[in-house]
């Protein structure tokens, strides 16, 4: 019986395991290799050069991956505990049992399965000095509002491509919690109304202790979305105004294929990479020791 539940489990476990391995772990592999030469896109008369640690020591010098490195690192400290708490937020609302709380559930997680272009596209219309939500802040506003371009200004682009990431992420998020909201025993709640326990007495003492793992889990994988991010601020803004929006996966980006240096964007993809496992070890750690704590 046990030598057939491993088969099972290697058949299950093989293909989302090749899977891994071609699309992640080789191309990575193929990236640390390529980082110690002088690969270039199209292929120079010269060919491919070893270069030592010479991307690397470039890498560590370079002001525009510095700067893209900053904007992530904004990015992840504002819209990671902003997403998580409404995803959380939102997750309760739709948990409660009332008539049409499936139409919310579905409302909600549409954002999350349309496309970030689609979306940035939108986005970007109703940003526009022209667009609807200049239009509302003057119709409230009674004229008082002047329209600016949120896009073009270095105050409020990166602002407004968090809101708008937030939107469209939101969603994904709040389906985990509520599907760890379910799984909590109503009988944990019926003993501490017999308590006297009011409403957020059980929302801290029930619902987040419960929560600890799926809390944990949406925490990272939103640390690691969002330290991807790139689709939008390429179609929205492409790094600017000054640099404002500038991220670490665009400068990647314009490196490989614009720059056509495939070898010095493969030591950045290195270091972006372990930087990023370095965080989510960190928090991974960090929010261990907080659960022990509780």
């Amino acid at each position: 019986m046990l030598r057939n539940d491993k088969k099972s489990i290697t058949t299950f476990m093989l293909p989302a395991s090749i899977l891994l391995l071609v699309f992640m772990v080789l191309p990575f592999l193929m990236a640390f290799g390529l980082s110690f030469t002088n690969q270039r896109l199209i292929e120079s008369p010269r060919g491919t050069q070893f270069v030592g640690l010479t991307n690397y020591v470039r890498a560590l010098g370079d002001n525009l991956f510095r700067t893209g490195l900053t904007n992530n690192a904004i990015f992840v400290l504002v819209v990671v505990p902003l997403q998580t708490a409404l995803a959380l937020a939102l997750a309760i609302l739709v948990n409660i049992k009332v008539k049409g709380n499936k139409f919310f559930r579905v409302i909600y997680f549409i954002p999350t399965v349309t496309t970030m272009v689609v979306v940035s596209v939108i986005w970007s219309f109703l940003y526009h000095p022209d667009g609807l939500i200049n239009g509302f802040l003057t119709s409230i506003t009674f004229g008082a509002w002047d329209g600016i371009d949120f896009l073009n200004n270095t105050t409020t682009a990166f602002p407004s491509i968090m809101l708008m990431s937030m939107w469209q992420g939101v969603g994904f998020q709040m389906l985990i919690f509520l599907a760890a909201l379910q799984e909590i025993p109503d009988s944990f709640y019926e003993a501490a109304d017999i308590d006297g326990a009011n409403t957020w007495q059980q929302f801290l003492y029930i619902t987040l202790p419960q929560l600890k793992n799926t809390t944990t889990f949406v925490i990272i994988s939103t640390t690691i979305l969002a330290f991807r991010l790139f689709t939008q601020v390429y179609v929205m803004t492409n790094g600017g105004p000054q640099n404002s929006t500038y991220t670490a996966m665009l400068h990647i980006y314009n490196m490989a294929f614009k720059r056509l240096n495939i070898g010095y964007s493969s030591a950045l993809t290195v270091i972006f990479f372990l930087i990023i496992l370095v965080i989510s070890i960190i928090q991974r750690i960090a929010l261990n020791d907080t659960e022990e704590e509780v």
